[in-house]
């Protein structure tokens, strides 16, 4: 007798856990559905070593490539800053392989390096002759790479509150992005991760965005709602996992960058610190400039000033665009409508 009523416990349970289970995935093919339609693919498409690159461009004249960062996509680049540039130059933002609507090849790793080729591979096979290439955040680690392997491909790097060094605690600080297995990636991908960074989506943006306001527009407009999808968390997920294999060794190569390049940090950012990844690159890059303002960092606010603050005081000379950015808004458009 009791060992019947355990059995049928057992089974009780195992189809409770079922239903949770696809309840989880169903609301998060839901939330991904809307996202994708709320937020479509807005630009070209480009076949790279088996990576499906997804970028906008426009404009005419000097190329300027825009790389993002962590759990981003083009559109904070696109809708931040390039309306605010002048004439005389032809504008690249490309999704980093899984990101936004790129398609990371099978097998590949996001590791440094990797990454860099694949940007590489990019200018050329658009016939970008040197662009300056932008990078925020990881994008900046993936842009200092890129100079260190590849310097006869650029012109020059911008890095924008740039990932310079390794973090101490940064896996504990991490959350439910550090997941070294694939397996379990992908399972925390279409089960757990998306709806509970909807249901916590508004604190991890004032979060980000602190000490400014979130802006209105960056869930649509900023693009904010592609990060709600599986397969970006997954490719998150594997970005911050792969970064500590090789940023170690890449950091005590920077002295032999010999390139321009612009640096520019915020001094009240709570996610890239200046402290530890603006501070040490002082004298590591011959002839850089670097600026700092005391709001957060960069293009992670996708109206304020401080959006338009490195394309006019952390671009080397000759970049510089010409036009000036609106105030930043003060409301929080809920993301769930």
């Amino acid at each position: 007798m009791l060992v019947s009523i355990l059995l049928w416990l057992v089974a009780g349970l195992s189809v409770l856990a079922l239903v949770i289970v696809a309840c989880l995935v169903a609301a998060t093919l839901w939330i991904a559905a809307k996202a994708e339609r709320l937020v479509p693919a807005s630009g070209n498409f480009v076949e790279i070593d088996g990576s499906r690159i997804h970028y906008v461009e426009t404009g005419e004249g000097r190329p300027i490539l825009f790389v993002h960062g962590l759990g981003a996509q083009l559109h904070q680049f696109r809708h931040t800053l390039f309306e605010r540039f002048g004439p005389g130059y032809r504008l690249i933002a490309l999704d980093r392989p899984g990101s936004g609507y790129s398609v990371r090849a099978r097998g590949a790793t996001g590791r440094l390096p990797e990454q860099a080729e694949i940007i590489r591979r990019f200018i050329e096979t658009l016939g970008l002759e040197r662009p300056l290439v932008v990078g925020h955040s990881l994008g900046g680690a993936v842009a200092l790479t890129l100079a260190l392997e590849h310097p006869g491909a650029i012109s020059g790097i911008a890095l924008l509150a740039p990932l310079t060094h390794l973090e101490a605690g940064v896996r504990e600080k991490a959350g439910l992005l550090y997941i070294r297995s694939r397996l379990w990636r992908w399972i925390m991908a279409y089960t757990v991760a998306i709806p509970t960074s909807l249901r916590y989506a508004r604190q991890t943006l004032e979060f980000i965005f602190s000490p400014q306001a979130v802006p209105a527009d960056y869930m649509i407009d900023g693009g904010g709602w592609l990060g709600l999808r599986p397969v970006h968390f997954h490719a998150t997920s594997t970005d911050f996992v792969a970064v500590e294999e090789d940023l170690g060794r890449i950091e005590e190569r920077y002295e032999e960058i010999a390139m321009p390049a612009g640096i520019f940090f915020g001094t009240a950012d709570r996610v890239i610190a200046m402290r530890i990844h603006g501070e040490p690159m002082k004298d590591r890059i011959e002839g850089s400039i670097s600026r700092r303002s005391k709001a957060s960092a960069t293009c992670r606010n996708s109206s304020s000033r401080t959006a338009s603050s490195p394309s006019s005081s952390a671009l080397p000379s000759g970049h510089s665009p010409a036009k000036t950015s609106p105030q930043p808004h003060n409301n929080f458009t809920e993301p769930f409508g």
